[in-house]
């Protein structure tokens, strides 16, 4: 067993033993200790900050968003190691939809539904939350390394009732298994605001070029599913989603297939870049995100990149 499967698996057994006031504190050190690090992953949430609120927000409060941004991050890993712990009745309590009703409606009518979802709030909980209700759900997860890792979160999430399509190294492509699912009635779940193949779809994002997945419109438009988007955030006592859509899917009048992928794509994008800009704390972006981006770059104004160890 790896050292990282090891640190993974002390961190599922641990923190959910530990009371959640002792846990919490231990987390939000752990968050702002990074903050004053400033290492590459804060450099880069605090570029990719800066082009959500614009130029206009004063650097000490850039820096103060940054802050809450980690430690929004660190409550987001808290409370998915904690996820396993719950009952049903925990899990649905742990998060709130606002457009519940629309989703049960969709559900009850054996509608699949695909929401496009963004890298902010608590998605596991969002997703443990669907199968509480006892509605079926499936996605794709990245191939982490090492494989024993991936393989800890696939068997975490399984636990919860969530089905897990690999996104490479599977049996089938995963949109073929996606599409199966949806016509079986499944919520299809997918984070949508970062292109993990480097061959995307070209997409304006808070005004500058970048990549997004193809997956979420291409689903819809072959089969037909509604597609919605989530607003993603934390409140207090809770992680909460807002349904948006559905999206209006651009008609023949738009070109071809591809071509209406890549207007769908852009709507897709302006959705969830309305949400984030609603809750930019929320928003776990700490990977390169716009193609003008080099690969590793300090942040002009914002002391957070260079706070102290």
């Amino acid at each position: 067993m790896s050292l990282a499967d090891l640190g993974y698996l002390a961190g599922w057994r641990l923190i959910r033993v530990l009371p959640r006031p002792v846990a919490a504190a231990a987390f939000g050190v752990a968050a702002d200790r990074a903050y004053r690090r400033g290492g590459p992953g804060v450099r880069r949430l605090a570029e990719n900050l800066r082009r959500v609120v614009g130029p206009d927000l004063p650097p000490a409060e850039l820096d103060d968003l940054v802050r809450r941004g980690l430690r929004s991050y660190a409550r987001y890993f808290l409370e998915a190691f904690r996820l396993p712990g719950g009952d049903r009745a925990a899990i649905r309590r742990q998060f709130r939809l606002d457009g519940e009703q629309v989703l049960a409606a969709e559900v009850a009518a054996g509608r699949g539904v695909v929401v496009a979802l963004p890298h902010a709030g608590n998605w596991d909980a969002a997703g443990a939350w669907v199968t509480a209700m006892g509605w079926p759900l499936a996605t794709v997860a990245e191939r982490l390394k090492p494989e024993s890792v991936y393989r800890r979160f696939v068997a975490f999430r399984e636990g919860l009732g969530m089905e897990i399509i690999p996104l490479t190294g599977g049996r089938q492509p995963p949109l073929t298994l996606l599409a199966e699912r949806l016509s079986q009635g499944y919520v299809v779940p997918l984070l949508a605001d970062r292109d993990l193949s480097r061959t995307g779809v070209p997409v304006t994002f808070f005004g500058q070029p970048t990549r997004m997945p193809p997956g979420p419109a291409l689903l819809a438009l072959r089969t037909g599913a509604p597609l919605y988007t989530a607003d993603m955030w934390y409140e207090a006592d809770s992680a909460c989603g807002r349904l948006v859509g559905p999206i209006e899917p651009p008609g023949p009048e738009h070109g071809t297939l591809s071509q209406r992928v890549t207007v769908l794509t852009q709507r897709v994008a302006d959705q969830l870049a309305a949400g984030i800009a609603r809750h930019p704390e929320d928003w776990h972006m700490l990977q390169r995100m716009w193609l003008d981006q080099p690969a590793n770059r300090a942040v002009p104004g914002s002391s957070a990149t260079t706070g102290p160890a």
